[in-house]
Protein backbone atom coordinates (compact mmCIF):
# COMPACT_ATOMS: atom_id res chain seq x y z
CA UNK A 1 0.00 0.00 0.00
CA UNK A 2 0.95 3.32 -0.87
CA UNK A 3 0.14 7.07 0.79
CA UNK A 4 -0.19 10.17 -1.55
CA UNK A 5 0.25 14.00 -0.11
CA UNK A 6 -1.28 16.66 -2.16
CA UNK A 7 -1.01 20.38 -1.97
CA UNK A 8 -1.16 23.29 -3.56
CA UNK A 9 1.21 26.45 -4.24
CA UNK A 10 0.77 29.93 -6.02
CA UNK A 11 -3.24 30.18 -5.83
CA UNK A 12 -3.10 33.97 -4.92
CA UNK A 13 -0.91 35.45 -7.26
CA UNK A 14 -1.39 38.19 -9.97
CA UNK A 15 0.82 35.96 -12.32
CA UNK A 16 1.95 33.24 -13.58
CA UNK A 17 0.58 29.36 -13.12
CA UNK A 18 -0.76 27.86 -9.96
CA UNK A 19 0.94 24.51 -9.08
CA UNK A 20 -0.15 21.02 -7.39
CA UNK A 21 2.09 18.56 -6.12
CA UNK A 22 2.43 15.23 -5.26
CA UNK A 23 4.36 12.94 -3.29
CA UNK A 24 3.90 9.14 -3.01
CA UNK A 25 6.03 6.37 -0.43
CA UNK A 26 4.87 3.07 0.81
CA UNK A 27 2.90 3.28 3.81
CA UNK A 28 5.22 2.55 6.29
CA UNK A 29 7.71 5.51 5.49
CA UNK A 30 8.08 7.88 8.07
CA UNK A 31 8.65 11.02 6.51
CA UNK A 32 9.40 13.51 9.39
CA UNK A 33 12.44 10.76 10.44
CA UNK A 34 13.82 10.71 6.74
CA UNK A 35 12.90 14.64 5.84
CA UNK A 36 14.13 16.20 9.31
CA UNK A 37 12.71 19.56 9.68
CA UNK A 38 10.04 19.08 6.42
CA UNK A 39 7.10 21.64 7.50
CA UNK A 40 4.84 24.13 5.37
CA UNK A 41 6.60 25.16 2.49
CA UNK A 42 5.01 28.42 3.78
CA UNK A 43 6.68 28.68 6.92
CA UNK A 44 10.37 27.30 5.21
CA UNK A 45 13.25 29.62 4.31
CA UNK A 46 13.60 29.18 0.22
CA UNK A 47 17.34 27.95 1.16
CA UNK A 48 15.46 25.32 3.50
CA UNK A 49 12.60 24.45 0.94
CA UNK A 50 15.75 23.89 -1.49
CA UNK A 51 17.27 22.06 0.30
CA UNK A 52 14.10 19.47 1.04
CA UNK A 53 13.39 19.32 -2.65
CA UNK A 54 17.11 17.96 -2.98
CA UNK A 55 16.64 15.48 -0.12
CA UNK A 56 13.34 14.65 -2.12
CA UNK A 57 15.07 13.86 -5.54
CA UNK A 58 17.62 11.79 -3.85
CA UNK A 59 14.69 9.53 -2.22
CA UNK A 60 13.42 9.36 -5.96
CA UNK A 61 16.49 8.26 -7.05
CA UNK A 62 16.99 5.60 -4.80
CA UNK A 63 13.55 4.63 -5.64
CA UNK A 64 11.32 5.12 -2.23
CA UNK A 65 9.69 8.18 -3.24
CA UNK A 66 8.33 9.45 -6.39
CA UNK A 67 6.61 12.99 -7.02
CA UNK A 68 4.73 14.90 -9.62
CA UNK A 69 3.62 18.68 -9.98
CA UNK A 70 1.51 19.61 -12.81
CA UNK A 71 0.00 23.18 -13.65
CA UNK A 72 -2.59 25.34 -14.46
CA UNK A 73 -1.87 28.22 -16.62
CA UNK A 74 -3.11 32.20 -16.14
CA UNK A 75 -5.45 31.70 -19.23
CA UNK A 76 -6.97 28.66 -17.99
CA UNK A 77 -7.50 30.38 -14.46
CA UNK A 78 -9.60 33.24 -16.18
CA UNK A 79 -11.25 31.33 -18.32
CA UNK A 80 -12.72 28.50 -16.22
CA UNK A 81 -11.50 30.04 -12.89
CA UNK A 82 -8.73 28.76 -10.18
CA UNK A 83 -11.46 26.16 -8.15
CA UNK A 84 -12.26 24.32 -11.88
CA UNK A 85 -8.10 24.50 -12.65
CA UNK A 86 -6.65 23.34 -9.15
CA UNK A 87 -9.28 20.41 -9.12
CA UNK A 88 -8.05 19.18 -12.52
CA UNK A 89 -4.23 19.81 -11.34
CA UNK A 90 -5.26 17.50 -8.45
CA UNK A 91 -6.50 14.96 -10.56
CA UNK A 92 -3.99 14.83 -12.67
CA UNK A 93 -0.74 14.93 -9.86
CA UNK A 94 -2.92 11.93 -8.19
CA UNK A 95 -3.36 9.64 -11.94
CA UNK A 96 0.41 10.07 -12.68
CA UNK A 97 1.58 8.32 -9.28
CA UNK A 98 -0.69 6.13 -8.75
CA UNK A 99 -1.08 2.67 -10.93
CA UNK A 100 -3.92 0.92 -8.74
CA UNK A 101 -6.42 3.69 -7.31
CA UNK A 102 -7.07 0.47 -4.88
CA UNK A 103 -3.73 0.62 -3.48
CA UNK A 104 -3.56 4.22 -2.59
CA UNK A 105 -5.08 6.67 0.13
CA UNK A 106 -4.60 10.31 -0.75
CA UNK A 107 -4.02 13.01 1.96
CA UNK A 108 -5.06 16.43 0.90
CA UNK A 109 -4.62 19.95 2.59
CA UNK A 110 -6.94 22.52 2.62
CA UNK A 111 -10.15 22.15 0.51
CA UNK A 112 -8.85 19.94 -2.24
CA UNK A 113 -10.42 16.81 -3.19
CA UNK A 114 -9.09 14.20 -5.17
CA UNK A 115 -11.08 11.40 -7.84
CA UNK A 116 -13.74 10.16 -6.38
CA UNK A 117 -11.63 6.58 -7.42
CA UNK A 118 -9.15 7.13 -4.74
CA UNK A 119 -9.82 6.73 -0.40
CA UNK A 120 -8.91 9.95 1.00
CA UNK A 121 -8.62 12.27 3.30
CA UNK A 122 -9.06 16.18 3.69
CA UNK A 123 -7.11 18.00 6.49
CA UNK A 124 -7.41 21.41 7.06
CA UNK A 125 -4.51 22.70 7.95
CA UNK A 126 -2.73 19.32 6.79
CA UNK A 127 0.42 21.23 5.31
CA UNK A 128 1.44 22.23 8.63
CA UNK A 129 0.36 18.91 10.51
CA UNK A 130 0.76 16.09 8.00
CA UNK A 131 4.77 15.79 6.64
CA UNK A 132 3.78 14.02 3.53
CA UNK A 133 1.25 16.62 2.94
CA UNK A 134 4.24 19.56 4.13
CA UNK A 135 6.76 17.43 1.44
CA UNK A 136 3.88 18.09 -1.42
CA UNK A 137 3.48 21.38 -0.58
CA UNK A 138 7.74 21.99 -0.90
CA UNK A 139 7.53 20.19 -4.81
CA UNK A 140 4.89 22.48 -5.54
CA UNK A 141 6.31 25.69 -4.37
CA UNK A 142 10.38 25.00 -5.03
CA UNK A 143 8.96 23.83 -8.48
CA UNK A 144 6.60 26.82 -9.37
CA UNK A 145 9.42 28.91 -8.15
CA UNK A 146 12.25 27.38 -10.60
CA UNK A 147 9.17 28.29 -13.51
CA UNK A 148 8.48 31.70 -12.89
CA UNK A 149 12.34 32.87 -12.47
CA UNK A 150 12.63 30.86 -15.63
CA UNK A 151 10.31 32.69 -17.53
CA UNK A 152 11.01 36.10 -15.94
CA UNK A 153 13.74 36.59 -18.39
CA UNK A 154 11.40 36.77 -21.09
CA UNK A 155 9.46 39.68 -19.22
CA UNK A 156 12.56 41.35 -17.37
CA UNK A 157 10.25 44.43 -17.05
CA UNK A 158 8.10 42.76 -13.97
CA UNK A 159 10.57 41.40 -11.77
CA UNK A 160 9.03 37.95 -11.45
CA UNK A 161 12.33 36.77 -10.03
CA UNK A 162 11.69 39.26 -6.92
CA UNK A 163 8.07 38.33 -6.30
CA UNK A 164 7.31 35.06 -7.72
CA UNK A 165 4.16 36.84 -9.38
CA UNK A 166 2.24 37.98 -6.26
CA UNK A 167 1.06 41.34 -5.93
CA UNK A 168 4.03 43.63 -4.13
CA UNK A 169 4.32 47.44 -4.36
CA UNK A 170 6.61 46.63 -7.02
CA UNK A 171 4.70 44.19 -9.10
CA UNK A 172 1.78 46.40 -8.93
CA UNK A 173 4.09 49.43 -9.45
CA UNK A 174 5.42 47.74 -13.10
CA UNK A 175 2.19 46.73 -14.27
CA UNK A 176 0.64 50.01 -14.38
CA UNK A 177 4.04 50.90 -15.90
CA UNK A 178 3.89 48.16 -18.45
CA UNK A 179 0.07 46.82 -18.68
CA UNK A 180 0.02 42.94 -18.80
CA UNK A 181 1.54 40.24 -20.17
CA UNK A 182 0.30 36.37 -21.13
CA UNK A 183 1.73 35.61 -17.45
CA UNK A 184 -1.14 37.68 -15.30
CA UNK A 185 -4.14 36.58 -14.49
CA UNK A 186 -6.34 39.21 -15.64
CA UNK A 187 -8.87 38.58 -13.35
CA UNK A 188 -6.94 38.45 -10.44
CA UNK A 189 -5.89 41.87 -11.06
CA UNK A 190 -8.29 44.54 -10.01
CA UNK A 191 -6.77 48.09 -12.24
CA UNK A 192 -8.03 49.20 -15.13
CA UNK A 193 -5.18 48.67 -17.77
CA UNK A 194 -7.26 49.54 -20.99
CA UNK A 195 -4.93 51.71 -22.48
CA UNK A 196 -1.95 49.48 -21.74
CA UNK A 197 -3.21 46.01 -22.02
CA UNK A 198 -0.79 43.81 -24.16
Amino acid sequence: MYVIGIDEAGRGPLAGPVAVGAVIVPERFDVAAEFPGVADSKKLSEKKREKLFSMLEARVERGDARFAVEYGEAREIDERGIAVVVREAVSRAANALALDAALVEVLLDGALKAPPEYRQRTIVGGDASVPLISLASIAAKVSRDRLIVALAAQYPQYGFEQHKGYGTKAHYAAIKKHGLCVMHRRSFVHLDFSPLER
